[in-house]
């Protein structure tokens, strides 16, 4: 694991003559905004491998799947602000292959990029299931267009079944079951989101899915899918049950994408490996989703999918870009709108952690739980209290914060 002394220790340096980001979504273009607000006046070009402009990932499960929002609404920002970075967007072509010694990408359409500072902020892909690329009605939602196309293919009374019951699978069934479609969920935990909230939290949510016509299969894995004149009949469960269904979503994880970075002398685990400073290498930083790094104060590598964290990393990484040298150790976030519940969580949240609530009621879906671990406040959970739950985030910072 490289760490701060094995790339060498950095004061202020001048900066790149030119930055080169690869991934034109969240963390791509906040890398970008971030590095002209510090000042940057430098070339930077984006590399994106989707044809559409910039635009968010978080409304895609939940208004833009709905229906409420058209596609055009989920756009980072308009065409005018993405002019005005002065920055070149090449989309529609993804890279390659890096070499990360001379700071040079390939892209699929013959393109040779090189500059002086690289930024790697390619995202994650979906996992699948064995077949379900042969199988019509078989979906995965992780795109804009993986979005229309499941729109397009549920009706109000279609059977659907999510498989996946972590956040994205719970989100899904929560918004398709609110448009009229007969919704199963299956996971192998025994309630929804059980390992991101712990039993207390994932057992309310679970009797809410349960409560809005959501029906859970849940303590058993899915093992393959049933299809019939091409299209997807069936989902079969390991304990034997053949769930039927119309539409099936498959939202069991992703994997960040690395594939293309295999020689190119980047260390890949689990994400694109770096240091505090989120550096994979000389002059080569990731930031998002894709990127694992070392948190000072956890002193063991992080990788974290969420919205937030893509924005403030890579506000840490253009800033390191342009000599700070700080440490990127945040407190962890992220958040989840299922039905009406608007869920909130600050810190971590361990398995064995001790939870307690601290204000509101969990009868009245409105409630904080404090996570602690040996008497230490490590997490909150809000419930439809979201002030009440950030106000605790600086009990948290305090004990998460970097020491020396």
């Amino acid at each position: 694991m490289p760490r701060r002394g094995d790339l060498g220790r950095r004061g202020r340096v001048s900066s790149p003559a030119d930055v080169l980001v690869v991934g034109a979504s969240a963390a791509g273009l906040a890398t970008v905004e971030a590095l002209r607000r510090k000042g940057y006046s430098g070339r930077v070009t984006v590399l994106g491998a989707e044809a559409h402009l910039p635009y968010d990932r978080p409304p895609l499960s939940k208004q833009v799947l709905a229906g409420d929002w058209e596609p055009e609404r989920a756009r980072l920002r308009p065409p005018d602000a993405l002019s005005s970075l002065d920055a070149e967007f090449l989309l529609g072509d993804s890279a390659v292959s890096l070499d990360a010694a001379t700071r040079t990408v390939r892209t699929a359409a013959g393109r040779v990029l090189t500059a002086e500072a690289v930024v790697i902020a390619t995202g994650l892909r979906p996992r699948t299931l064995p077949g379900q690329e042969n199988l019509a009605g078989v979906h995965v939602l992780r795109t804009l267009d993986d979005t229309l196309a499941l729109r397009a293919d549920v009706w109000p009374g279609s059977r659907v079944v999510v498989v996946g019951d972590g956040v994205l699978g719970s989100e899904i069934a929560a918004t398709l079951s609110a448009m009229g479609a007969r919704v199963t969920l299956t996971g192998p935990q025994p309630a929804p989101m059980a390992m991101q909230f712990g039993p207390l939290a994932a057992g309310l949510l679970a009797r809410l899915h349960t409560e809005r016509g959501v029906e859970l299969r849940l303590g058993t894995a899915t093992i393959g899918l049933v299809g019939k004149n091409g299209r997807i009949a069936g989902v079969q469960l390991a304990d034997g049950t053949v769930l039927p269904a119309d539409v099936v979503v498959v939202a069991f994880g992703a994997a960040p994408v690395t594939e293309w970075l295999s020689g190119s002398g980047l260390r890949c685990d689990n994400g694109v490996v770096c240091d505090s400073r989120c550096r994979a290498a000389d002059g080569i930083y990731a930031a998002g989703d894709v990127a694992r790094w070392h948190h000072e104060t956890f002193d063991s590598l992080l990788r974290l999918e969420n919205r937030t964290n893509a924005t403030e990393q890579a506000v840490a990484v253009a800033g390191n870009i342009l000599g700070e040298d700080r440490p990127y150790a945040p407190v962890p976030y992220f958040w989840t709108n299922q039905f009406d519940a608007r869920i909130h969580v600050h810190g971590l949240l361990p398995a064995d952690a001790e939870v307690s609530i601290v204000d509101g009621s969990p009868e009245d879906r409105r409630f904080v739980a404090d996570y602690r671990v040996d008497g230490e406040l490590v997490g909150v959970l809000g419930w439809n209290m979201p002030k009440q739950a950030r106000q605790r985030r600086a009990d948290i910072a305090r004990v998460l914060t970097p020491s020396g």
